[in-house]
């Protein structure tokens, strides 16, 4: 037996992702400069730290139900209702989940299957497409273009729905181009698909994330809260990656559809996440604005390195990447990263990792030191000098 020909067709298809491979092959290199992963460099604050260890300290170390602890819920509920001006009701209309991730692929799952088209943005997160095709659904691309500043456009989206079209997935702040939606930008994709059966999934772990904006969702449109899935997590917000926290708010019955998932395959997310979490809601706005200065410090003195550099680089006003146009370079993305890589020791990613219409572009993450960065940069504009001569 040909152990590979067990494995499902809809899963060997799917590639590995490319960040992961620019980052193995950095942690191995001495001396290497990492701007691959989207990791905040920031130790999570410390009295979200302290509200995880009490609770270990107090042997809070059970199951907690499968949706999340009620206190936490209704943290959340507060949150967004301060935050976004959105009310949902903690009993049925929020799901805690591990990580925003769990989110989005449980979500796809609740909602989408064979015979189904999910309309996704490109560039985006590496999760979607993969998700979708896993399950079953047929992932539909439209590609987000530069002189539109990486927004989706109503005419594109438009263009793209067809009968089979069941799910929008909305990913503002976007990862990996900075794109953000204001709200007369989403306004235009209200009025396209107010009156159609679809649902959005609004990926918004980077809603705190934003410099000179304030982050808007669709999910706050009268006509649009019961059709959206608004999905957020702490992981880039707090700097709690490793904590895995995440949640999806929406209509009970499609969070009810997602909950039957979850308690199957998950169960919970972890206890004492959840108490950190509570934590994090009430009392760390101030940690989560002094993050912000900083990585906008970091924002712009990597958009500048790149343009003294003399590369094209698109302005981004949310999450902490950088989206580069390397095309004048004449060297596809994957060349490019991999001769940066090897002769100056520098990680980025290349934007075909984030869709086909990536190509040209390199990905840059600024949730790094800025020591580091300014580092970084330098090196990238003596590469680039030394590949024009």
């Amino acid at each position: 037996m040909k152990m590979s020909d067990m494995i499902l067709p809809s899963v060997r298809s799917v590639p590995p992702s490319g960040i992961r491979r620019f980052f193995d092959l950095v942690n191995e290199m001495k001396d290497a400069i990492s701007l691959s992963i989207g990791e905040p460099d920031f130790i999570t604050p410390w009295n979200i730290r302290e509200a995880g260890i009490y609770s270990l300290e107090k042997g809070r170390t059970h199951y907690s139900p499968n949706a999340g602890f009620i206190q936490f819920r209704s943290e959340i509920a507060r949150y967004l209702e301060r935050k976004q001006g959105i009310s949902y009701n903690p009993q049925n209309e929020i799901l805690v989940t591990v990580g925003g991730s769990e989110a989005i692929d449980i979500a796809l799952r609740a909602l989408a299957g064979p015979g189904d088209e999910v309309i996704i943005p490109e560039p985006c997160f590496v999760a979607y497409k993969p998700c979708a095709i896993f399950a079953g659904a047929t992932p539909v691309i439209v590609n987000l273009k530069a002189e539109d500043e990486f927004r989706l456009t109503p005419e594109i989206l438009e263009y793209a729905i067809t009968d089979k079209t069941k799910v929008l997935v909305l990913p503002f702040p976007n990862n990996p181009t900075g794109a953000v939606m204001n709200e007369e930008d989403l306004r235009g994709i209200v009025e396209v698909i107010k009156d159609k059966n679809i649902i959005v999934i609004s990926d918004e772990i980077y809603s705190e994330l934003t410099y000179g904006y304030k982050h808007v969702s669709i999910a706050s449109f009268p006509e649009m809260r019961d059709k959206t899935l608004l999905i957020n997590g702490f992981s880039k917000s707090y700097a709690m990656t490793g904590w895995r926290l995440g949640y999806c708010c929406g209509h009970k019955d499609l969070i009810s559809a997602m909950y039957k998932i979850h308690q199957y395959a998950i169960m919970c997310s972890p206890t004492t996440a959840q108490y950190a979490g509570i934590e994090a809601l009430r009392n760390s706005d101030e940690n989560v604005e002094h993050m912000v200065k900083e990585y906008d410090r970091r924002r712009r003195v990597m958009v500048e390195g790149y343009r003294n550099a003399g590369l094209e680089c698109f302005e981004p006003l949310g999450a902490f990447y950088v989206f580069s146009s390397i095309k004048s370079t004449k060297m596809s993305s994957e060349e490019f990263c991999e001769r940066l890589l090897m002769e100056e020791k520098v990680a980025v990613v290349p934007g075909t990792a984030f869709g086909e219409c990536g190509e040209g572009y390199i990905r840059s993450c600024y949730a790094s030191s800025m020591e580091n960065i300014i580092k970084a940069m330098e090196r990238i504009r003596e590469f680039v000098e030394r590949i024009r001569e």
